[in-house]
C-alpha cells in the first residue's frame, strides 16, 4: 500500500530580488519516506527546504508565490495562510543544516533549548524528552555521563547528531536535512545515514545531498532541482 501524501506543493515560485530561483514547482511527498533532492550547487535546494517551514521569511528582498499544504492530523493545512501559527509550524517541521551549529551551552541545554523556547517548565518532562531525543539520535550512550559538558567538546559527527536530537525534542512530523553529512568523515556519515533510516517510521524526511552513493543507499525517492524545476531523477 502506498504511503499517504504528507506535503502538497502547487505552483511554487521563489524570487531573490527579481531573480527567479524556483519556477512554478508542483509536487507531492509521501509520509514516512526519505526523499533526496539532488542537483547543481547554488540552484535553490536549500531555499526549497526553507519554503516548507517558512524559514526564508527573515531574508531581505525575497518573495514566494504558490501554495504549500501539509497534512497534520486528519487534514491538510495551508502553511502560508495568515491564520496558521508559525510557531506551531516550526515545531512540526524541523530543520538541520549542513554545518553543525550547536549552541554555546551544555549538551543537555542544547537539546532542551526548543522545549524551553516553547515555554515548557516541567523539569522531569524536559529531562525525559532530552533523553529520548538523544537516544533516537544515536547519541545517548556517548554523552549520558557528560551532559553538563560544553557541546563544542563533541566531535563533528556528534555535533551533527546533537543538532538532530535538538530538532527531535519537539517530535516533528517532518525533518528537513540540508546536506547533513557533507562536513563529516565517512564513519560519522554512515552513522547519520543509519539514523535517518531509523527515523522515517516517525518522520517524513526531505534531504539535500550531493552524494549519489548515499542517495542510492537510503532514499525512497530522488528528485532533481535544476533550472528552477523539480523533476524525478532517472535511474537511481
Amino acid at each position: 500500500m502506498e504511503n499517504e501524501i504528507k506535503i502538497k506543493i502547487d505552483g511554487l515560485s521563489f524570487f531573490y530580488n527579481e531573480h527567479l530561483v524556483l519556477n512554478n514547482i508542483t509536487a507531492n511527498f509521501p509520509e514516512n519516506t526519505i526523499t533526496a533532492i539532488v542537483g547543481p550547487s547554488g540552484k535553490g535546494k536549500t531555499t526549497f527546504l526553507m519554503t516548507l517551514n517558512r524559514l526564508w521569511e527573515g531574508i531581505p528582498e525575497t518573495r514566494m508565490e504558490g501554495r504549500v499544504e501539509i497534512r497534520f492530523g486528519d487534514r491538510f493545512h495551508e502553511i502560508y495562510d495568515p491564520s496558521y501559527s508559525l510557531s506551531q509550524l516550526r515545531r512540526l517541521v524541523g530543520m538541520v543544516f549542513q554545518v553543525p551549529n550547536p549552541l554555546p551551552m551544555s549538551i543537555y541545554k542544547n537539546v532542551a533549548f526548543p522545549l524551553k523556547l516553547a515555554g515548557l517548565k516541567d523539569k522531569k518532562f524536559i529531562s525525559g524528552r532530552v533523553e529520548t531525543a538523544l537516544k533516537r539520535a544515536f547519541l545517548w550512550e556517548e554523552v549520558k555521563d557528560r551532559l553538563t559538558d560544553n557541546a563544542f567538546a563533541l566531535s563533528g559527527g556528534q555535533q551533527q547528531r546533537l543538532c538532530i536530537a535538538r530538532a527531535l525534542t519537539l517530535e516533528p512530523e517532518i525533518l528537513l536535512l540540508d546536506e547533513p553529512t557533507s562536513s563529516l568523515d565517512a564513519g560519522a556519515g554512515t552513522v547519520i545515514e543509519e539514523l535517518m533510516l531509523s527515523l522515517k517510521d516517525r518522520c517524513t524526511i526531505l534531504m539535500v545531498s550531493h552524494y549519489l552513493d548515499q542517495v542510492k543507499r537510503i532514499a525512497d525517492t530522488v528528485t532533481e532541482l535544476s533550472d528552477g524545476k523539480l523533476l524525478k531523477y532517472p535511474n537511481i
